[in-house]
C-alpha cells in the first residue's frame, strides 16, 4: 500500500515537472526593469517625424531613442515572431554599448540571456551591429544568433523609421545614460 502512494506521489511530482518548466541560471536581469508600452513606440515614431521635419531646414538630423523605446520596440517585435531566440526582452544604453536582457526557452528549461552589442555606423550609412558577447547560460548561443538579431534590430530600426528616413544617411551613433542618439544628414 505504501508502495502505491510512493509510486502515485513519484508520478505526480514527475508530471507536475513537466507541465512546468524549469529555470536553469545564466546572467541575472538588472533590479531596474524597463517598461514596455506601445504608446512608447508611437511616440518613437512622432519623434522621428518631428525631427525628420526640422532636418528638412537644416540638413541635420538627430534621433534619440530611449530604453523604454528601444525595449517596447524590440518587446514587440519578438511577440510577433513564431519562435524568438528570447522573449522579456530588456534594453539597457550604458556606457557606450547596447545590453539586451531576455528570457531562452529550450525544451522544458529556460535561462537568461545576455547580449552586449556595440553598434555603429556602416560605409553606407546604416547601423552596424555587432556582437561583443553572448550569455545564454547553460545553453550554447544560437546558430544564426547574428543573423537573426541584425535583422531583428534592423527591422526595428527601418520599421520605426518607416517613410520618413528616405534620403537618410546616418553619420553616428552614440550610447550613453539611457539614450542612444543617432545623427545623420539628409541627402
Amino acid at each position: 500500500m505504501k508502495s502505491h502512494r510512493l509510486l502515485a506521489l513519484l508520478s505526480v511530482l514527475l508530471l507536475s515537472t513537466l507541465a512546468c518548466s524549469i529555470f536553469v541560471g545564466g546572467p541575472d536581469y538588472p533590479q531596474e526593469r524597463i517598461p514596455i508600452s506601445a504608446e512608447a513606440v508611437t511616440d518613437l515614431k512622432a519623434q522621428f517625424e518631428q525631427a525628420f521635419l526640422a532636418g528638412a531646414q537644416s540638413g541635420t538630423v538627430t534621433l534619440e531613442m530611449t530604453e523604454e523605446q528601444l525595449t517596447s520596440i524590440l518587446a514587440l517585435e519578438t511577440v510577433s515572431q513564431k519562435d524568438p531566440f528570447f522573449t522579456d526582452p530588456q534594453v539597457y544604453l550604458r556606457e557606450g554599448q547596447m545590453r539586451i536582457y531576455g528570457r531562452a526557452y529550450r525544451g522544458y528549461f529556460n535561462a537568461n540571456v545576455l547580449i552586449v552589442l556595440n553598434v555603429s555606423v556602416d560605409e553606407g550609412g546604416k547601423p552596424s551591429i555587432e556582437i561583443a558577447s553572448a550569455d545564454f547560460g547553460p545553453f550554447p548561443a544560437p546558430e544564426g544568433l547574428k543573423q537573426s538579431l541584425t535583422a531583428l534590430l534592423t527591422e526595428a530600426y527601418t520599421g520605426s523609421l518607416g517613410p520618413v528616413a528616405t534620403g537618410f544617411r546616418l553619420e553616428s551613433i552614440a550610447i550613453a545614460d539611457g539614450v542612444m542618439t543617432l545623427t545623420g544628414r539628409i541627402k
